[in-house]
């Protein structure tokens, strides 16, 4: 399984300065709108042509005797409701640059138990009398523990491909994935005794667009759902979960996994599952009741710190909301999944945004400018450590599907490095083609980054950088209108067909991008050309494995065995 542990805590840090960063919104009439709860009105941002509604609810907040319950419909309200500000994040602990960037302190816990909703986007003038739009639902990362809607912006998405955008909060950490037979003793309902409440939160929000999304001009029978790193991990429990069957219609991974933890193993496996974690925060005896009594912070001490947060059992196999053979299994077999078309994907550098801030592979100057210690092996690591997940979210998984008789799949990979230096820092080298920098691509929004933005999207590329969002942009809008992205970005793009891809590679016109590339990649090649890397010595290979391992077990002893390493040290 994949343990996330060293994946997010960098990620999570650099993204927590992003969003949105308009200026205070002032309700309009015009975006006024009927859902079954009552009537919303928005806000209309003309620099983009859109309209915006914040903070929609879509749920009952899931807090008191409602935690760990599936999510129950929200409460109708009287008059007009002004949907004006982002919501509150669902509780998440800031780490330390997501703290920097919130005044929060790292290790804070941030958020609030009533935050199931989401905001959406839509052109200028949308509504009832035209809901003919595809819609498409963003599904955000960080883990599975940390990410809020106010990071991402779908205006420019919404106004530049004449689409509905969504952006939906879910809850997250441990009371997002938490399975305790005493939960499940207590269902009042059938989800009720699932562990994936995330995953029944997205499908709330999907049963809710169904019902709504019409009003904004969206067409129900239309969606996409599409997501980035845990976002595209649950992009694929959607799409192996029995009860979103028929919510959607395509969907979209970037960077994501197809992973998920026994039951068992989510329940007594190790110190932050379920029961361990229980009987620290609502005693030995602890039984429903209690645990929903449990006061938060004491939830949340229950498991150390933002590392132990970061250890938790996600995407559980309970039998509920995914089958109990596990996520991966369902996508072998053509009735397994929710078979849509799907386009599934990665970034050629993905590791390089978490391993800069790796003290062993890189040093830092005045504590912000990071470079490699040793830039063949920060390189060498990296491209390694890259194409095995590039093996397990695009190769396996596409032949798994091809082979259960589900062809309408498209993977690419995403190569911009055109990135800027700032005094010793080279962003191009130390980040190229990282997690997360296709999303500002996609969007259309480079505000993403923070302080980071200005150096990584600067005059020097943006004429590449603008032609590429372009081409993104079409394609995912027209896969989001068609299931087919066909030659919206200006080459056609092809399913995977066989072992050889085809896959598109994205990048600026300057570096030959976009085009069609061919040529599988598996655990055996990346293991045969580490052996044959000439930037490498025994141990480097050794410490490749080891990073590997630590993030995907099986794999990682799979290389520590062909390059005879010695066992690490115990303790």
């Amino acid at each position: 399984m994949i343990r996330t542990t060293i994946l997010i805590a960098a990620a999570a840090g650099l993204l927590a300065a992003c969003g949105d960063r308009t200026p205070a919104p002032v309700a309009d009439p015009a975006p006024q709108r009927s859902v079954a709860e009552g009537q919303v009105t928005g806000f209309s941002r003309a620099d983009q042509g859109v309209h915006v509604w914040r903070g929609v609810p879509f749920a009952a907040a899931p807090q008191g005797d409602l935690r760990w319950r599936a999510p129950r419909p929200a409460p109708a309200w009287e008059g007009v409701r002004e949907t004006l500000h982002h919501p509150e994040p669902c509780p998440q602990l800031a780490n330390a640059l997501s703290a920097a960037a919130s005044g929060a302190r790292a290790g804070e816990l941030l958020g609030d138990e009533d935050c199931l909703y989401l905001n959406i986007y839509a052109p200028e003038g949308a509504g009832p009398e035209d809901a003919e739009r595809p819609v498409m639902v963003w599904i955000h990362g960080g883990a599975n523990v940390w990410g809020h809607a106010s990071q991402y912006d779908g205006g420019q998405l919404a106004a530049d491909q004449d689409v509905v955008v969504v952006v939906v909060q879910y809850r997250l950490g441990p009371l997002g994935f938490f399975a305790h037979p005493a939960i499940e003793a207590d269902a009042q309902t059938y989800a009720d005794g699932a562990a994936n409440f995330a995953l029944l939160d997205l499908i709330a929000a999907l049963e809710w667009v169904q019902g709504n999304i019409g009003q904004f001009g969206g067409d129900a029978q239309r969606v996409t759902i599409f997501g980035e790193s845990a976002g595209g991990h649950n992009v694929a429990g959607l799409m192996g979960s029995p009860l979103a069957a028929g919510l959607f219609h395509r969907a979209i991974i970037q960077s994501g996994s197809f992973d998920s933890v026994a039951l068992e193993e989510a329940r007594t496996g190790g110190r932050n599952t379920g029961g361990e974690a229980a009987a620290r925060f609502a005693g030995p005896d602890a039984d429903a009741a209690s645990m929903r009594a449990a006061p938060l912070a004491g939830i949340y001490q229950a498991y150390g710190d933002d590392a132990g947060v970061r250890d938790l059992p996600r995407m559980i196999a309970d039998g509920v909301t995914l089958p109990r053979d596990g996520l991966d299994s369902a996508f072998a077999r053509l009735d397994g999944f929710n078979a849509v078309p799907l386009i599934t994907g990665v970034n050629r550098d993905e590791m390089k945004l978490f391993n800069a801030f790796n003290d062993e592979l890189t040093r830092r100057r005045l504590g912000f400018l990071v470079s490699p210690r040793d830039p063949d092996f920060y390189d060498a690591m990296s491209d390694y450590q890259s194409r095995v997940w590039r093996v397990r979210a695009v190769d396996r998984a596409g032949a798994w599907m091809r082979e259960a008789g589900h062809d309408a799949v498209w993977a690419y990979r995403f190569d911009w490095d055109e990135a800027g230096s700032f005094l010793t820092m080279d962003l191009s080298r130390v980040l190229g083609a990282a997690h997360a920098m296709e999303i500002p691509f996609v969007v259309n929004h480079f505000d993403f980054f923070g302080r980071l933005d200005p150096v990584l999207f600067n005059r020097s590329n943006a004429s590449g950088r603008e032609a590429l969002a372009a081409s993104m942009g079409a394609y995912w809008a027209a896969f989001a209108r068609d299931g087919d992205p066909g030659d919206a970005g200006g080459l056609n793009w092809p399913v995977m067909s066989g072992e050889d891809g085809p896959l598109m590679r994205f990048d600026s016109p300057d570096a030959g991008g976009p085009e069609l590339i061919t040529g599988a990649d598996s655990m055996e090649a990346i293991m045969t050309d580490i052996a044959a890397d000439a930037r490498l010595d025994a141990a480097q290979r050794c410490q490749i494995a080891r990073a590997v391992g630590a993030w995907v077990s099986d794999a990682g002893e799979a290389m520590a065995q062909t390059f005879d390493c010695p066992a690490p040290p115990q303790g």
